[in-house]
């Protein structure tokens, strides 16, 4: 399945009104008027809707009647109501995809594609940094944002701290707990993973053509059977769910609050306001202070993380030597 928020008006003006009056019993009749469609029509929206996962009662000689709402993703669910400008208000939505990030590099020429939403219920070749594999179960929270910066080149490398820290906050928001930031790109909780970034910018000369960001949420998915299938990878150190662990509450409002964020930071970014930034990462960061081992792609590090500096890079105090790292695999060392 495929769908956006620019299309499926039909099927979206029957989900809206079935909203609108959930309380009561809508007839064929009265929707085939008021939508200006046929009754045949109002029938496959409803199929359809029922479909992807809204429960609709119907009844002979009343109607219809919403009785719940879908949890999956869909793209006019993320735009309604959603507190940005520009990021989010165009979204796709597939039930299944090797990688958003990949769909999303494809679409990211098109220029109407500023601050488009590429989200799917499942990757079957999801991945992080290096190309690493990343087990994208059904029920987590897998999408890539298309970007179309005017910040300075330099600041790009940023730009990964800035969106951790903007999922960080949105999570802390919308169910009261709070993961730790791990350089460069991961969130935590309790010391294993919940969530991962990664950024993949096009460069034209001097300037950014266009960036997209890839973010990966464990939502409610089985943290054991991820696990399982990546114990054996190179500098895994375990997997945690959001399931269970705060109030409770549906991922379509994770996913506007999170683009919402992000959307601050992003202009934050714009107005070279990264000082601010990087103070509030630091301040939901586990790295930082920590005697740690880098694995870096030249040389292994032993040292203490101090801070990460205007541009992200991380700063490790060695026997009296400070190096200064912008890639590579942390693992904490005993406190």
């Amino acid at each position: 399945m495929i769908y956006n928020s620019f299309e499926n008006t039909g099927l979206v003006k029957t989900l809206r009104f079935l909203q609108a009056h959930d309380t009561e019993y809508l007839s064929g009749q009265d929707l085939s008027d008021v939508l200006k469609i046929s009754r045949v029509a109002v029938w496959k929206h409803i199929k359809r809707i029922q479909e992807l996962g809204y429960v609709v009662e119907s009844r002979q000689k009343l109607g219809y009647k919403l009785v719940s709402n879908s949890e999956l993703l869909l793209p006019w669910e993320i735009t309604a109501n959603l507190k940005t400008k520009t990021i989010g208000q165009r979204a796709y939505y597939f039930d299944s995809l090797e990688s958003t990030q990949n769909k999303a590099l494809e679409m990211a020429c098109d220029i109407t594609n500023d601050g488009a939403v590429i989200i799917a219920s499942e990757q079957t070749r999801g991945h992080g940094r290096s190309a690493r594999r990343w087990v994208s179960l059904r029920g987590g929270i897998w999408l890539s944002v298309i970007l179309r910066p005017t910040f300075d080149i330099t600041i790009t490398t940023l730009f990964p701290i800035a969106s951790a820290l903007a999922l960080s906050v949105a999570i802390e928001k919308t169910l009261s707990i709070k993961p730790e930031l791990k350089w460069p790109n991961d969130l935590t909780i309790r010391g294993k993973k919940v969530a991962g970034l990664l950024v993949d910018a096009s460069l034209e000369s001097n300037r950014i053509a266009s960036m997209v960001l890839g973010v990966g949420i464990n939502f409610d998915v089985d943290a054991k059977q991820i696990e399982n299938s990546l114990k054996k990878t190179p500098n895994f150190y375990g997997a945690a769910s959001l399931a269970g662990q705060g109030q409770k509450t549906r991922p379509i409002q994770l996913v506007q609050t999170f683009l919402a964020e992000l959307e601050k930071v992003y202009n934050s970014l714009h107005a070279r306001q990264t000082s601010k930034i990087i103070s509030e990462w630091t301040l939901r960061s586990s790295t930082i202070g920590r005697d740690i081992e880098l694995d870096t792609p030249d040389a292994k590090i032993r040292g203490r993380a101090i801070r990460i500096d205007e541009a992200g890079a991380l700063l490790v105090s060695e026997n009296n030597k400070t190096h200064r790292v912008i890639a590579g695999d942390i693992l904490y060392l005993p406190k």
